[in-house]
């Protein structure tokens, strides 16, 4: 395996830092970009919304590979602060297609699993391109975002001739996610009934996870087998795929509490009820293969938690 210097932008955030520990332990030379300070040494602070800020990371260091992780996440988040939102996702984005098109460097670009919106159908990569956007129907401003995003790094292909992998993640959660009120709700469960905390189960809504480390051991991959253009979905294995409070269940056996605590009800408006996903191009080429079981991704992240939250 061949050496690269690779940038991960959002490299302190959840995916960013085991995507970060992930490309370091198979000896790539990896520089964290962030908003927020982190104890790493391998990190610059730098806000994407900057192009200055960013361009004085690229005028200090060349680097073969840019994963573009860095991104303000969420449906609710990007209602509440529209502004971190659209000018993260969008100016942020279009501050490193600028540098990629003066600079050359090959980019991994984060989108989501929500630019399929509220699709009736199995969720392959070329849904985007086969369906007009009112059968796709994206339900919120994260998605229009990401599907935007994923549009401006076509185009930039298309006029400047860069090279970009897209990546559409699918639920991925694990250690190093912090709780927050518009985090997934794998995070926010397992939060609320560690501090014994009230939390709300739809049961009308089926999902796909993917442990975080499983995740970057496939992105990780495509700096091996760069195909510049394509698209990828990643998730979990579909015969993991469960409804909302079977995962609820699993969240309260790890943490050893039973279900007092939860609401439960029909099913959540504006929210997409079943997501089924094709991996199959992830899996012919870059070896997606996800090892960790929801139950065993999800008991790995009730202890971390624990730890970080100083309960044991």
């Amino acid at each position: 395996m061949e050496t690269q210097n690779i940038l991960v932008t959002g490299g302190a955030g959840f995916i960013g830092t085991n995507l970060v520990n992930e490309l370091q332990s198979r000896g790539h030379n990896v520089l964290a970009v962030d908003l927020y300070n982190t104890r790493r040494n391998d990190y610059i602070r730098a806000d994407v919304r900057n192009y200055r800020q960013l361009e004085n990371v690229f005028e200090n260091n060349n680097f073969d590979y840019v994963y573009h992780l860095a991104a303000e996440y969420g449906r609710w988040n990007g209602e509440d602060y529209y502004e971190n939102l659209w000018q993260t996702n969008m100016i942020g984005t279009k501050n490193i297609l600028r540098l990629q098109e003066k600079l050359d460097f090959r980019m991994i670009f984060y989108s989501s699993a929500e630019v399929y919106g509220d699709y009736n159908g199995k969720m392959s990569e070329d849904v985007m391109t086969n369906n007009p956007i009112k059968d796709t129907y994206q339900m919120n401003d994260y998605a229009i975002t990401k599907w935007a995003g994923e549009l401006m790094c076509m185009n930039s292909a298309k006029m400047f001739g860069t090279e970009t992998v897209r990546v559409r993640p699918v639920n991925c959660y694990g250690p190093h996610e912090h709780y927050t009120p518009y985090r997934g709700f794998i995070p926010k469960f397992i939060y609320h009934a560690l501090f014994n905390k009230p939390y709300t189960v739809y049961k009308g809504h089926k999902r796909i996870i993917d442990f975080v480390e499983d995740s970057c051991n496939t992105w990780a991959n495509i700096v091996d087998n760069f195909i510049p253009g394509e698209a990828y979905n990643v998730a979990g294995r579909p015969e993991w795929e469960k409804d909302i409070k079977t995962y609820s269940d699993i969240i309260l056996d790890a943490v050893g509490i039973d279900d007092s605590i939860v609401n439960y009800e029909e099913a959540e408006q504006f929210t997409t009820k079943v997501k089924t996903i094709d991996c199959s191009k992830a899996i012919r080429d870059l070896n997606h293969d996800p090892k960790v079981s929801p139950e065993e991704g999800i008991k790995k992240t009730v202890e971390w938690m624990k730890d970080y939250y100083r309960l044991e």
